[in-house]
């Protein structure tokens, strides 16, 4: 049985090609175009894995990360941050925001694959 991941991305054709690639790896995913939506999603889907843009509207992907690791109930949940952003302090800002790890668009899908692989292997159920 695959796992639940939440994909929060405000770019249509990114997020089609997310889910896309969250269906073909076999897991179950729900979207989220802005920050607010992401929690919502998030809180009611209790994901294995959150892929997540940075960049969103109404929140930032920072501090959906932050809301994510401030919940107990959702501390076994990853994050794996997306972004355009791909300078040092960016990377480092989404780490110390406690992102699992941090892809740069544009990404590979071979690559992006292999990550989630390695992120949702061993998880429970």
């Amino acid at each position: 049985m695959g796992k639940r991941v939440v994909i929060a991305e405000d770019e249509e054709s990114i997020l089609a090609s997310l889910e896309f690639l969250v269906r073909q790896a076999g897991h179950e995913s729900r979207s989220a175009r802005d920050g607010n939506e992401a929690l919502g999603a998030i809180e009611a889907f209790r994901p294995h894995l959150v892929l997540l843009d940075l960049m969103l509207p109404q929140k930032s992907g920072l501090e959906v990360c932050f809301a994510i690791r401030a919940n107990p109930r959702l501390q076994d949940t990853k994050v794996l941050m997306l972004t355009a952003k791909g300078g040092a302090n960016e990377v480092a800002r989404g780490i110390a925001a406690g992102a699992d790890d941090y892809v740069i668009k544009p990404f590979s899908t071979r690559e992006l694959a292999e990550r989630l692989r390695l992120l949702l292997d061993g998880m429970a159920p």
